[in-house]
């Protein structure tokens, strides 16, 4: 299984201008493919898309089977297009996804990417969501109101109970971790690059510094720059 994140933009120059500031590359030109050598994001021009996630199997019989009873989908021209229960959008689409070249040697001003992040209404049906799709649990406890999941292949996933974040929140968002020494250079270099800042978030910190903070691309698509 492999797996990349969609966003949807109302302008390709704007998106591309913002990627290329992050020092994202161009991988291919048709669909609009940019990755930092982490993650591979889908810019989408269509006006019927939106922010989600992709993932390609060789067969989703038996999951879409699995899936129908709970969370109805809709065929769409190359795949199936269901919703996780928080309303992600998740296309499942059958063959080989696009992957991140070899000799990739992209590295975006972001730091280090630690997956997709996603706020969660009803923990357990989210996480049965995920489960099904091909995912497991490698941290956290959803009784607690967190959970990291991962399958091979494709970016992880973190589920987090509402209410538990004190900060914006866009579903889903993207989430890089530089921890505390590297977060600081990680937001100097946002602030050079000229990307417009969502959030400066001091709530973690007892100074009042502005430790963390949170962008969107043109499409609304979030990023968390957090320490940790």
């Amino acid at each position: 299984m492999t797996a990349h994140v969609i966003t949807a933009t109302p302008s390709l120059p704007e998106s591309f201008s913002f990627y290329q500031k992050l020092g994202f590359a161009v991988i291919r030109a048709e669909p609009h493919l940019v990755t930092d050598g982490q993650v591979i994001i889908h810019v989408d021009p269509d006006r019927h898309a939106r922010t989600g996630i992709a993932l390609y199997a060789p067969s989703w019989s038996t999951v879409i089977d699995a899936l129908s009873a709970s969370a109805p989908y809709q065929k769409i021209e190359g795949g199936h297009l269901f919703h996780d229960p928080s309303g992600v959008r998740v296309i499942l689409k059958q063959g080989e996804g696009p992957s991140i070249p070899e000799d990739d040697g992209s590295k975006s001003l972001l730091g280090n990417f630690a997956g997709v992040s996603i706020e969660a209404a009803d923990m357990d049906s989210s996480l049965q969501f995920w489960k099904t799709l091909g995912f497991a649990v490698t941290m956290g406890d959803a009784a607690q109101g967190w959970v990291s999941l991962a399958a091979e292949g494709c970016p992880g996933i973190s589920l987090m109970r509402t209410m538990m974040c004190p900060h914006l929140f866009f579903n889903p968002s993207l989430t890089y971790f530089n921890g505390k020494e590297g977060n600081p250079k990680v937001i100097a270099a946002v602030r050079k690059a000229g990307i417009a800042i969502t959030e400066e978030i001091t709530h973690f910190n007892k100074e009042g510094v502005v430790d963390n903070i949170i962008i969107r691309d043109p499409g609304g698509l979030g990023y968390f720059l957090f320490n940790d």
